[in-house]
This record gives C-alpha cells, structure tokens and sequence, in this order.
C-alpha cells in the first residue's frame, strides 16, 4: 500500500477541488497515483475543478509575448516556493529577460532554454544565482514558442496566467481584437485542445470510461453505456475544445462562429496555455 501523506491529500485537493476525506479515498484506491485519483474522483461523480492541460505548479511567474514581426509567441513559467517571492519586482523582471532570451534566440523547447548563453553564462547558471539571492528552490518548468501569420500573447494581472495564440491569416479587419478575444478567452476556460480532431486518443478513451462508469453508478442498462458516454464525449468536446467552446463574451457564438464574424476563413493553428496551481 502507497504510503499517503497529509501532503498529498492537500496537494490533490488543490488541483480538484474536491473534499479532503475524498481525495485521501482516491488516493488510497489509486495507490498514490494522482491521475489515477483524479479519475476515480470523476468516476464517482465529484466535479472536478482544473485542467489536465495545465502545468502542475506552486508559486512563481508566468509570462507570455509577441515577437516584433508578429509571427510567433513564446510562453515561460518559472516556479518558486511562495507568492512573495513570485511577486516580487526582480523575480518578475528575471523571468521577462529569460523570456526575451529564449524567445530571439529560438530556442524550442525548455531544456534549450536553460542551456542558452546569457551573459557569458547559461540560463540555469543565472537562475541558480537567484536561487542564492531568494533563499527558495527556483524551477524553469515551462518555455515553449508557436509561430503563424498572426501571434497574439495574454498575461493575466498577477502573472499566474497567460496564454498564447496563432491564426491563419493577418489580413484581416479589425485583426487585433479577434487575436485579443481568443488568448483571453484561452486563459479563462482553459481548453485541452483546439478542437475534437485535437483531442489526444488515450483523452478519448478516459472520457469515454468516465462517462460510462458514471452511467453504470446511476443505474443506466448496460445496453445504453456507451451511447450515454459518447454522449457525454460530445459534452467534452464542446466544453474543453477552444474552437467549439462557448465564446465568453457571447454565450450565443461558439469561438469558431466569433472568428467566422471576422472572415470566414479565419481560424486558429496553434496555442498554449501556462497556469499556476
């Protein structure tokens, strides 16, 4: 048996929302596995606060920007142990410049980032020093960069989230308020995908054994399961896809039919999504 910490409750309590007595439960049952916990807590009819395509953190800073061209946008996260530090002004300005970094230098990924020359030094070199001057572990978790006609970048007053975006055209009236509309749109409902094609298949298969455990709990004939998950599947995809999602704005509109007002053709390629636990 995995050996369950009051930690661990907590830690899982956080991510879903649910109560602590069912977390610990989950837990037990999942013998220690958070994703496994996470999906009997569905299974069991708990709603489940949070997103799978969040990144897992604690405390820290999140920042997102737009090249000059315009053609792409990268995103950071660099963790921390406490909100005090995360807010604090040269903690925020640190991040920014690693951002910056990594953003003209090219690099692609997380670890090509910290492996970056700043100054004569790599970028982990840097953020060790830090480490030295904050007292607090320091974590670059996250950097990615996405690239298109048209990048739009949004951070989130406090700098625990921000969002990226890329459409498919420029040429476009009124461009930069269709671009703003989604990354904000993108940081508030947090899809896990652009639409249903998007979806990875092993989400697929979990949603539609949620759903059908789910029927079962309540008594549905066997028969009728996995109609009832499909359909419950479809729910999914309307909710946690960005493209079909209910555009915030206006309830009426899906986001596709929000970027359809704009040109018919205008869609989006590409995004990402950084947010702190």
């Amino acid at each position: 048996m995995a050996n369950i910490t009051a930690a661990d409750v907590n830690k899982l309590r956080k991510q879903t929302g649910a109560g602590m007595m069912d977390c610990k439960k989950a837990l037990v049952e999942a013998e220690g596995d958070f994703e496994k916990a996470i999906d009997i807590l569905r299974k069991k009819g708990q709603k489940v606060a949070g997103s799978r395509a969040d990144r897992a953190a604690n405390e820290g800073v999140v920042l997102a920007k737009v090249s000059d061209d315009k053609k792409s946008a990268a995103i950071i996260m660099l963790n921390c142990e406490t909100d005090f530090v995360g807010k604090n002004r040269e903690m925020i300005d640190f991040t920014a410049k690693i951002l910056e970094l990594g953003h003209s230098k090219g690099c692609k990924s997380t670890e090509e980032l910290a492996a970056a020359e700043m100054e004569g030094r790599t970028v982990q070199e840097h953020i060790t020093d830090m480490i030295g001057k904050t007292g607090e572990k320091l974590d670059l978790s996250g950097f990615e960069v996405i690239s298109g006609e048209m990048a739009f970048a949004y951070i989130h007053p406090g700098n625990r989230v921000a969002s990226i975006a890329v459409l498919n055209k420029k040429d476009v009236a009124e461009i930069e308020s269709a671009g703003k509309d989604v990354v904000m749109q993108i940081a508030a409902m947090s899809p896990v995908a652009l639409d249903a094609n998007n979806v990875p298949e092993d989400v697929k298969k979990r949603e539609l054994e949620i759903g059908m455990d789910q029927a079962r709990q309540e008594g549905k004939p066997e028969a009728m399961l996995e109609k009832i998950a499909t359909g419950k599947l479809n729910k999914f995809y309307k909710e946690s896809t960005l493209l079909n999602q209910d555009f915030i704005k206006d309830s009426k509109k899906t986001v596709q039919q929000m970027l359809k007002d704009y040109d018919k053709d205008l869609t989006v390629v590409d995004f990402k999504r950084y947010a702190l636990a």
